[in-house]
């Protein structure tokens, strides 16, 4: 009876628990959170201090004794405590208004890469925060659901999704993967690129926050002038002072030109490994990239200029797999298809 009872008063629940921000979706209401994937600890009394935008801040800027840390790394879970309290936090904040909190079905997206074991640990942190039910979803086949694409026709669909820690390229038909590429080189990645890039040109020590407001303000995938600055501040590396710099747009492309390469390629090769009556399809239907690394200026126009294929990017391509995820929960018989019981290994047959 009180099973019954949490399951009415439950609210069905999609997640993109991602390395750079984690996305929640609840069935009938759309997405109600969108937060950094940064928990802050106070490592003497254990105590969780902030989650999500306000732990982000903290980035940095901490006493010895707190550290604001990122429970993911290259889209899999690298601190499972910590990534259970963050997936608890956000479980709480959705039924915030009830008073007994019940115990939610979710779905979460995840990288095709992952390992058994890495699968099973984000099952393991979803039931120990309080799902009642954790199904898994690949994220290039909820990103393709989330940008509307018909990924149960007889006919291939083509999904780069750029995250912050994996770049997932797939084609998909009639519901399968069909080729696919899982890199652990994404927005993080280039992140670091314009680190080490400004620490080797300018001898200037920059942060990740700075290195990420940076690629957001002036980043581009091709190397040329749009005319676009911005201030780089950071701490001078000759003298021990802080100092502040002018870059261009075009510095910061080659910066990340090795990470935004490796993208291209791994497209490449997932159109190489595809059947030829397929790649008629991405011809006529394009490629769509989603995912907030998508946001990058010019990478659409050089992955057309590398494929000769057309790239179409999504009004809100950092909640397709969300968006996908809570497709979902919204049909059972496609929910049992394509997600993926941890238990087991193989999508459905619950």
């Amino acid at each position: 009876m009180l099973n019954s009872l949490f399951g009415l008063l439950s609210r069905d629940i999609g997640i993109d628990l991602g390395t750079a921000n984690t996305l929640v979706l609840v069935r009938g209401k759309g997405i109600v959170i969108n937060e950094p994937s940064v928990v802050a600890v106070n490592y003497k009394t254990k105590r969780v201090l902030a989650v999500g935008r306000e732990a982000k801040r903290m980035l940095g800027r901490t006493p010895s004794n707190i550290v604001a840390v990122r429970p993911l790394k290259d889209g899999v879970i690298s601190d499972f405590d910590i990534t259970e309290r963050m997936l608890r936090y956000f479980i709480e904040r959705v039924h915030e208004q009830v008073t007994i909190i019940p115990r939610p079905r979710i779905v979460i997206g995840i990288p095709s890469g992952v390992t058994e074991v890495e699968r099973r640990a984000v099952y393991d942190a979803a039931m120990s925060a309080g799902a009642r039910e954790v199904w898994l979803i690949d994220e290039p086949t909820a990103a393709a659901i989330g940008a509307g694409l018909p990924i149960t026709e007889p006919q291939g669909c083509m999904i780069v999704d750029i995250g912050g820690g994996t770049t997932e390229v797939a084609v998909i038909s009639l519901g399968g993967v069909v080729a696919n590429r899982s890199i652990r080189i994404a927005g993080d990645e280039m992140d670091q690129d314009i680190v080490t890039h400004m620490r080797q040109h300018h001898n200037l020590a920059i942060g990740e926050r700075m290195a990420e407001e940076i690629k957001i303000a002036v980043g581009s995938a091709i190397s040329k002038d749009c005319g676009v600055r911005a201030v780089v501040r950071g701490r001078s590396l000759k003298y021990g002072l802080p100092e502040e710099i002018m870059v261009s747009s075009e510095e910061i492309a080659d910066a990340i030109s090795g990470s935004v390469n490796a993208i291209v390629e791994a497209v490449i090769d997932t159109i190489d490994e595809t059947p030829p009556e397929l790649v008629a399809d991405l011809m006529a239907r394009g490629i769509t990239v989603a995912g907030g690394g998508g946001l990058l200026r010019n990478l659409d126009e050089l992955l057309r200029e590398h494929t000769h294929i057309s790239v179409h990017i999504p009004e809100d391509s950092l909640g397709c797999v969300v968006r996908g995820a809570g497709k979902v929960l919204n049909d059972l018989d496609v929910l049992r298809r394509v997600a993926i019981d941890p238990r087991n290994g193989r999508a459905g047959r619950r």
